[in-house]
């Protein structure tokens, strides 16, 4: 037997190491095959398998319940607008409103990071930027009061109840439905018609009070021009304008009911004292003159039919019954006369005469509006 180990001794010397070596290669396999086979590789290799399919079951579910929703949602959407159109009427327009409301917000947050970003100002904004801001400001001034008024406990029922009898005066402009959009503007534009005879008597008034002889006449006489139904012609408007400066009519020196009459014009409140009457006064107006401003810009021939017509009716012309020409031949008229007077002698005062259409399709008749502050 030590014979025999001598010999194998020997003959492995003389084969060298690759006799060594060979059974390390046959035996490789061997144990790759049997960690392959062992339990804790057989569960790192079903580990990935069953994240994804449970991921993939996750998304599956999910996805069933948002088919399953739409689908109730549209049963629930015919059943209404088969046995109750109206409140039907009311359900899509709430639902429009609130995803128009969503983008909205999302777009005003945009800007104001853009602002943040370039350190820009409102004044510096594109037009159509700056007029999202302006409305989106006025939307939320309106929306306030109901929101104080929904504060107490269980108080959501009597703000439905308001919102409903009060769509006008409570809702903002993305839960008006098309017909309410036509019924309110007109509304509202019959309440600016309302007072610019009041407008007219105190600028007729304070014409009266002007020392100079010449510019006193040339106002009278488009005062009465303009109650009689006539349209002022661009020259006539320019001639008058440096009596808006350091005189009577400036601003600051205007009679407290002469300013309540013009913030109607302008849909603000006139329920403030004379201070703060003649403040928003004044940035309304700027607020006004930096839009014409933009506007000029961007050309009026930009503008989408729906711009247009909200462009006019910021500026007095009640648009809602118009056609596109018709607004824009107005508007451009509107951005030239702007553009003499910002290009004139600043003055205090913001008071211009723009013309306004009649509810016939003529000019049959003129108003006293605020275009800008000189």
């Amino acid at each position: 037997m030590a014979l025999s180990r001598a010999a194998a001794r020997g003959g492995l010397w003389r084969l060298g190491p690759s006799a060594l070596s060979a059974p390390r290669h046959r035996l490789q396999p061997q144990l790759a095959l049997g960690l392959s086979r062992s339990p804790v590789c057989s569960q790192l290799r079903r580990f990935p398998a069953r994240s994804l399919s449970s991921r993939a079951a996750s998304r599956a579910l999910v996805a069933a319940v948002v088919a399953a929703a739409r689908w109730v949602n549209s049963r629930y959407e015919r059943y209404l607008q088969r046995s109750f159109p109206r409140f039907y009427v009311l359900h899509s327009t709430f639902k429009t409103g609130i995803q128009a409301l969503f983008l909205e917000v999302k777009e005003i947050l945009r800007i104001k990071s853009k602002m943040s970003q370039q350190r820009l100002s409102s004044q510096q904004l594109p037009y159509r930027e700056m007029e999202r801001l302006r409305q989106f400001r006025r939307d939320v001034l309106k929306a306030i009061p109901i929101g104080i008024i929904a504060i107490p406990p269980f108080a959501n029922f009597l703000v439905i109840i308001l919102m409903y009898f009060f769509p006008r005066q409570l809702l903002i402009r993305q839960f008006w439905t098309p017909r309410q959009q036509l019924e309110f503007l007109d509304a509202y534009d019959g309440i600016r018609r309302g007072w610019y005879p009041a407008v007219l008597r105190s600028l007729a008034l304070a014409a009266a009070a002007l020392p100079e002889p010449q510019p006193r006449q040339l106002l009278q006489q488009l005062c009465a021009q303009v109650q009689g139904g006539a349209r002022p012609h661009l020259a006539q408007l320019l001639a008058v304008r440096g009596l808006f400066s350091g005189s009577l009519l400036a601003l600051n020196r205007l009679q407290v009911d002469h300013v309540r009459a013009l913030s109607q014009v302008l849909f603000l409140t006139p329920h403030l004292p004379a201070f703060f009457l003649r403040h928003r006064l004044r940035s309304h107006v700027l607020e006004i003159r930096h839009l014409d401003r933009a506007l000029l810009l961007l050309g009026p021939g930009q503008l989408s039919e729906e711009e247009l017509r909200a462009a006019c009716y910021l500026r007095g012309l009640n648009s809602t019954h118009l056609g596109r020409a018709e607004c824009r031949a107005w508007l451009e008229q509107w951005l030239r006369l702007s553009c003499e007077l910002q290009g004139g002698p600043r003055s205090d005062s913001p008071v211009s005469l723009s013309p306004a259409w009649s509810p016939g399709g003529s000019w049959g008749g003129s108003c006293v509006s605020l275009a800008s502050a000189w």
